[in-house]
């Protein structure tokens, strides 16, 4: 037994969960600070699902919701999750190691795993991806992940932020990187969010705002049943809109001051980025070019103003940092299942089409399969969606052959006669942003 785990089950508070004198609770502290917890069923399978939480408290989770984990645990399986090391939100320095750490202290005591599957939702997707490529666990499912990385994800908010910043508040010098405090960055995505509010007014500040949207790769569904007609732009970029009014920017820019304290400044870049070459890989062009005539403006015009402000160089060991930890290699050596909801606010379907071709870069597309649910939403999943797609991840660790079509999960999700599911075929459109490394 390594120092590590002894240190861990010297931590251990076993107890018995509330919810069910059936199921064993058990926590522990790691040497790096962070904690552990995990509930084990009587009739435990032998099977661990390892999950792995997104960004916010760094508190111990062994589950994306209550209902998930009843489901399991009621089929027989054993749940674990780390808080991550303290420290920065953006935990992807410390997080595979404790999850890893957390196996070991939870093995300890009940005895190694048969199967162990990490399970990760939002950032926990990035890291269950990153678990994946170690080889330490039997298979992995990515939920609403981070797939595409860190590096893609906070350039891609530069460019919304630039946007915003060089179009509709051309005045107000708005800090856009490197924040130094959370209220820094709060007060700059404040900011960014007045400014798409008040330019929603008018026809043109509704055909940047339709810019913006699409350099923030934003889905334009965000309300009802179905999405907006695709030839219905003024529709679309309504619905766009309601995700900036629903605070996406908030949350988005109020997230980068974690990511520069763990990367230890701004690895997002955008000088000599040329921003009408990069538009060119929208899916919304079409709708852009539209409202921009009917607003007057000279879309051209607004492109070359933001390629001759865009200023932020790259910043080599932030970058390095966050390629080390937060980016995916793509090397997978367990099978994978990453699934998605085809509208999603704060980690857009889109990186799935980054992750499969990191994968396919990499030679190891065998070992990966995506899936998409019609719905609107960040992690907006049944339990049923997660217990078959965990259980498509299971079948293909057991036969070596997947079992995880739109028709097959849809069929495995109903004959578990929990809440439903709507897995559909879909193809998600290219990611708008720069290389990862300029």
């Amino acid at each position: 037994m390594t120092a590590a785990v002894l240190a861990a089950v010297a931590a251990l508070t076993p107890g018995v969960v509330q919810a069910s004198d059936a199921t064993a609770h058990y926590t522990g502290t790691l040497p790096d600070g962070s904690s552990w917890v995990a509930d084990v069923p009587a009739r435990w399978n032998g099977r661990l699902v390892l999950f792995s939480h997104g960004f916010g408290p760094l508190v111990a989770q062994n589950r994306p919701s209550a209902a998930v984990g009843e489901a399991l645990l009621a089929r027989g399986y054993a749940l674990a999750g780390s808080s991550y090391a303290p420290g920065s939100l953006w935990a992807l320095d410390s997080a595979v190691r404790d999850q890893l750490g957390t196996v070991d202290a939870l093995s300890a005591i009940i005895g190694r795993p048969r199967l162990t599957i990490a399970l990760g939702q939002s950032m926990g997707g990035l890291v269950s991806a990153k678990l994946a490529e170690t080889g330490a666990v039997n298979g992995a499912l990515n939920t609403c992940g981070i797939v595409a990385g860190g590096v893609d994800l906070i350039n891609y908010q530069l460019n919304a932020g630039h946007a915003v910043a060089t179009l509709l508040a051309p005045g107000q010098d708005i800090k856009l990187t490197n924040y130094t405090s959370p209220d820094e960055a709060s007060s700059a995505a404040v900011k960014l969010t007045q400014a798409v509010t008040s330019a929603q007014s008018t026809p043109a500040g509704r055909a940047r705002n339709a810019l913006i949207a699409a350099l923030h790769n934003l889905p334009a569904w965000s309300s009802g049943a179905t999405p907006p007609d695709p030839n219905d732009y003024t529709a679309q970029q309504l619905q766009q809109y309601q995700w900036f009014a629903s605070g996406v920017l908030n949350f988005t820019f109020g997230a980068r001051y974690w990511i520069n304290l763990a990367a230890g400044g701004d690895s997002a870049w955008n000088k000599d980025l040329n921003y009408s070459r990069l538009l060119r890989s929208s899916a919304n062009l079409k709708q852009i070019k539209a409202l921009y005539r009917e607003a007057g403006l000279s879309l051209k015009d607004d492109l070359s103003r933001l390629t001759a402000a865009a200023a932020k160089q790259v910043e080599p060991q932030p970058l390095a940092w966050m390629t080390r930890t937060s980016q995916p290699t793509g090397r997978l050596r367990v099978p994978t299942l990453s699934i998605h909801t085809v509208s999603d606010q704060l980690v857009p379907v889109e990186q799935e089409n980054e992750y499969a071709a990191a994968v396919r870069a990499a030679r190891r597309s065998a070992l990966l399969r995506q899936a998409y649910v019609n719905r609107v939403g960040h992690c907006n999943f049944t339990a049923a969606e997660y217990v078959a797609s965990l259980q498509a991840v299971e079948r293909r660790v057991r036969t070596g052959h997947w079992h995880a079509t739109t028709a097959s999960l849809n069929n495995a999700a109903a004959a578990l006669s929990l809440d439903g599911s709507a897995f559909i075929d879909h193809r998600p459109p290219s990611l708008v942003v720069q290389p990862s490394h300029p």
